[in-house]
């Protein structure tokens, strides 16, 4: 076997492995004996665990985080013809065979740079006579789930560090050895994976999550957003008491940041909700986490004594344990002007809620002053009888105007495009 082929095999068996493993622990999670008790000799959940806090209960202890396919669908039998839109709008296969897709960016040269979460590789997508191709840019990482585009340079998130990839567009082929921006995140694997983004004072954002389901964490370390230079320097606490945000960006016009937060676990099917929330100069830089959730509920164990009117609410509610994840203000010229400057938000979908919600790509349509006048399905069609056959996790506006959204279920991305 050639080298570079064995090299290849090598490390596509790697990603499979890992992948692998993931589905059997969710599977052996799945089959948890339904009963208010543990299973003889079964070891209670980590505190950090995705089942910490969940009831002993003969309905709770069927719900378990949903594993994605162990290796990418092929692109005839991803699940397009399933998939609505609003009336005019078409939904296509942009690329398959991109395994664990997750956080999407696009290069000035109209790349597109696919993140991952499960596995340790980032994915370029590129065209060249007419033909897409997917290849591997970076590999070896730790939850590379974040990425940031600036002035030619690819900016990757690990769950502890991040990376500076320069001029990766001219390099595709042969990309240059990654400069260290920063090592001064936490290495707490709960809520660890990043979502990243450069902002308009041109300084680097990167959340921080809440180590666990539900705790009360040194906010200072944990539950927050912080950003600094783009070097690495100046690193500073934007905001606190956000719990779990993998999607942000900043308004067009009033440059506010928005983002979105997931909610705490195990309380109940329908509480509490995710949320959208804003940073504006005049608002709280709390917003409630442990302590209050959605803006009117406070926590069963860490609210006493606490007030939901000391924290920041947020602007729209998006379901309980829908798992809002990418979202993007459309700053495109292809889609009706309704959707203009409206707030295309991906919603992985709840996997601990009996009856399956989420799952789809919704707008949120602002008023004047930024506030949500209505949040709208866009995209639907990623559950059927209650099951997932994908799950949306990013959305990135294309220099068309067309939009662009990962499925880490499938290892797919799809474009959804506007045709009148």
């Amino acid at each position: 076997m050639p080298v570079r082929t064995a090299k290849i095999f090598a490390t596509t068996l790697v990603s499979l492995l890992t992948c692998a493993v993931f589905i059997t622990s969710a599977q052996a999670q799945q089959q948890a004996a339904p009963s208010g008790t543990p299973a003889a000799g079964q070891t209670p959940p980590a505190p950090g665990s995705a089942l910490f806090g969940r009831p002993e209960t003969e309905g709770a202890v069927r719900l378990a985080p949903v594993a994605p396919l162990p290796i990418p669908t092929s692109a005839d039998k991803l699940p397009v013809a399933k998939l609505k839109a609003p009336q005019g709008f078409k939904v296509e296969v942009f690329a398959s065979g991109v395994l664990n897709a997750r956080s999407i960016r696009i290069g000035d040269n109209g790349t597109v740079f696919v993140g991952s979460r499960l596995i340790d590789k980032v994915h370029a997508i590129t065209e060249k006579d007419g033909k897409r191709q997917v290849k591997v840019i970076a590999s070896g990482l730790h939850r590379p789930n974040g990425l940031a585009f600036h002035k030619g340079a690819l900016y990757v998130a690990e769950l502890s560090k991040i990376w500076r990839f320069d001029n990766i567009e001219d390099q595709l082929d042969n990309p240059p050895k990654p400069a260290l921006v920063s090592d001064q995140l936490p290495k707490d694997e709960p809520h660890g994976w990043k979502f990243i983004g450069i902002g308009p004072d041109e300084k680097l954002y990167v959340p921080v999550g809440a180590p666990g389901n539900i705790n009360n964490p040194d906010q200072n370390i944990y539950a927050h957003i912080r950003r600094m230079n783009l070097d690495g320097s100046g690193m500073e606490v934007l905001v606190q008491g956000v719990r779990n945000t993998v999607g942000f960006d900043w308004h067009p016009a009033s440059r506010e940041l928005y983002f979105t937060d997931n909610g705490r676990d195990w309380v109940s099917e329908d509480l509490p909700e995710d949320e959208l929330n804003r940073v504006s100069q005049t608002g709280r830089k709390h917003f409630g986490y442990p302590f209050c959730h959605q803006g009117n509920f406070r926590d069963p164990e860490f609210g006493w004594g606490k007030s939901c009117e000391d924290y920041e609410p947020p602007v729209a509610l998006l379901g309980s344990h829908t798992a809002a994840l990418g979202m993007r203000f459309y700053t495109g010229e292809m889609f009706p002007a309704e959707y203009k400057n409206a707030i295309f938000i991906a919603r992985h979908g709840a996997w601990n809620r009996s009856q399956k919600i989420g799952g789809d790509v919704v707008v949120a349509k602002l008023n004047p002053d930024g506030t949500v006048k209505a949040i709208e399905p866009f995209l639907t069609g990623f559950i059927v009888d209650n099951k997932y056959i994908g799950r949306p996790v990013d959305v990135q506006i294309m220099k068309d105007g067309s939009m662009l959204v990962s499925d880490d279920f499938n290892g797919a991305v799809y474009r959804v495009s506007y045709g009148g």
